[in-house]
């Protein structure tokens, strides 16, 4: 049974915090780090990711269904245009990013720096533009910022909600983008690693501990982004803010004591 309760905890983990802007790797790394929990594997961490991809795709179904009969209209464009910036950033320094998740030395300062923009960005006049206005500056933009959001504790819903509201982009609708945005980032994610799954067999001992655990990234997945859009539409992100910093403090500590 501890089995499923990592798996449970792990897909609870992942699918709050990749909407929340708090960050999911890092707080996957942190969770690890504190409680002890073995490291997802690839082939877990693919499914993972699976889950709260249903999730987006569950939430923002009219939208999916439309980019699907519509393969070459404006969204879509516009998310293609987005995700270059992403992919780009993700192939150049994949090394680079994967040796920082695995060591989590840097995680509380960008714990810290994720608190910075939120914060930042609240503290501004906001925007009006509409979903409609958005073009492709404003894409390539927030996608680039969601390139550098693979950083582990950047927050990449934080970063590309940000970079939204930044531009001038309705709170409202800076939800809705940031979340188609992560689309086909979390879908090329995936299909990546399922490439280097195929690699590594599965012991059938822990294929439904992982569905488990991804259901339930799916479903508190849909959970989050409901609140997040309900969050960012009437309110405020800064207590995310104060979340992360309390984090960032505290692993910056940790690391300082030579605890971490």
């Amino acid at each position: 049974m501890l089995i499923y309760l990592e798996h449970i905890i792990m897909g609870i983990v992942q699918g709050l915090t990749e909407f929340l802007p708090i960050s999911s790797t890092g707080h996957l790394v942190l969770f690890g780090k504190l409680f002890g929990l073995r490291e997802a594997g690839l082939l877990f961490d693919t499914m993972l990711h699976f889950g709260t991809l249903l999730a987006v795709v569950i939430f923002y179904w009219q939208e999916v269904v439309s980019i699907l009969t519509n393969p070459f209209g404006r969204l879509t464009r516009l998310l293609v245009v987005g995700t270059i910036p992403t992919a780009v950033i993700g192939l150049a320094f994949e090394d680079f990013f994967d040796a920082i998740s695995r060591t989590g030395q840097t995680i509380g300062l960008e714990f810290l720096a994720t608190g910075v923009i939120i914060w930042a960005v609240e503290s501004m006049r906001q925007g009006d533009r509409k979903f409609d206005e958005i073009g492709y500056k404003d894409a390539l933009i927030i996608g680039t910022l969601q390139g550098v959001a693979i950083l582990p504790a950047i927050s990449r819903s934080g970063l590309t909600i940000a970079g939204s509201l930044l531009r001038g982009i309705a709170r409202p609708d800076a939800a809705r983008f940031s979340f188609l945005l992560s689309l086909p980032a979390i879908l090329g994610a995936s299909v990546l690693q399922a490439k280097k799954v195929i690699e590594h067999p599965i012991q059938e001992m822990y294929f439904m501990p992982m569905l488990v655990g991804t259901a339930f990234a799916a479903f508190f997945g849909y959970l989050a982004i409901r609140w997040m859009v309900r969050v960012i539409s009437t309110g405020s992100m800064k207590g995310f803010a104060v979340y992360v910093w309390i984090l960032g403090a505290l692993i910056v500590v940790l690391q300082l004591l030579g605890l971490w």
